[in-house]
């Protein structure tokens, strides 16, 4: 059996940025340590794997290179734009993806843009952990968390993108760090960069789901629901983010770089 497998540029609409995802095309569901075993072999931050169901969605599960997540935002725009590109749906055909934890997401295209029907995730306000600040080496604004992630504010741009975090001391967390502030470019409302440590990542170059998070975060703060977004990763890449209430929509570019079959 032929099994087709993609790799696609997320959050850019250029090759080589933004966030690196494969997308694994599947008749029926592949064994879970099988699936796992691919993730590992491609060494990507992410590998989507989809299998097409009876109403016309597809079965999506996503793994980093040593665990499976419940939930990843530049692999789900990497499966739609294979979908799309593939003509396996219809240009106006919104993609549905059903998933193991996180719920029916769905997709559509948007000119040029993919976008993303995703989750809120509100952090709270909490005590940073010690190795959350021994890892960080900065003093933060403001920590939070919701989940699996700790949300911190740092005091400026150029803080954010001298960051060179002590990923020891962030693998004893069990949560990732998603770092932010106020962008210094006025083509973008915040910057960001997400340290996964904890799941197999050390710096994931532009994370859909982290803006789950920071939409929330930054609606408080800045008073509004839309925002325009850079993640400053060394490839990096421009997320749109649109609160509203329960459900944020993440939208982004995709570019395919790579088709092939594993054997």
């Amino acid at each position: 059996m032929t099994i087709v497998l993609h790799q696609v540029d997320s959050f850019t609409n250029r090759p080589w940025a933004g966030n690196p995802a494969a997308v694994c095309l599947l008749n029926e569901p592949g064994l879970p340590a099988w699936m796992q075993s691919v993730a590992a072999e491609m060494n990507l931050s992410e590998t989507a794997f989809l299998v097409p169901r009876d109403d016309e969605g597809f079965d999506l599960r996503w793994f980093t290179p040593t665990t499976e997540v419940d939930l990843c935002g530049h692999a789900t725009l990497a499966a739609a734009h294979v979908l799309w590109e593939l003509g396996l749906l219809a240009p106006d055909t919104p993609a549905r993806f059903h998933t193991r934890v996180s719920g029916v997401l769905t997709a559509r295209r948007a000119g040029d843009w993919i976008e993303l029907d995703f989750p809120t995730y509100a952090p709270l306000e909490t005590s940073p952990p010690a190795a959350l600040l021994e890892g960080l080496g900065v003093e933060p604004v403001w920590v939070g968390r919701h989940g699996d992630n700790h949300l911190v504010e740092v005091d400026c741009d150029s803080t954010l993108r001298g960051l060179h975090p002590d990923f020891a001391k962030f693998a004893e967390l069990a949560t990732g760090v998603i770092a932010t502030s106020r962008s210094d470019d006025p083509s973008y409302d915040f910057v960001s960069r997400y340290f996964a440590t904890a799941f197999g990542i050390d710096e994931d170059p532009v994370t859909g789901s982290a803006h789950c998070y920071l939409g929330p975060y930054w609606q408080d703060r800045l008073g509004r629901s839309t925002f325009t977004a850079y993640q400053a990763s060394q490839r990096g890449g421009v997320v749109k983010v649109t609160v509203d209430g329960d459900r944020t929509c993440i939208a982004g570019q995709a570019v395919t770089v790579l088709e092939g079959t594993l054997l």
